[in-house]
């Protein structure tokens, strides 16, 4: 719970490589649209 100190500075080990781990699948997803999205403009075109 945050008590309006802000986000934390410090983060366990554990708690970095799962952050990476989401973040490299968001990256992963967003990546996977721009595709599609060159897909359909290429057929529109």
């Amino acid at each position: 719970m945050c008590y309006g100190y802000g986000p934390r500075n410090y983060y366990t080990k554990e708690e970095r490589v799962e952050m990476l781990k989401d973040y490299k699948e968001q990256l992963e997803k967003e990546a996977k649209g721009v595709a599609e999205r060159i897909k359909e403009l290429e057929k529109a075109a």
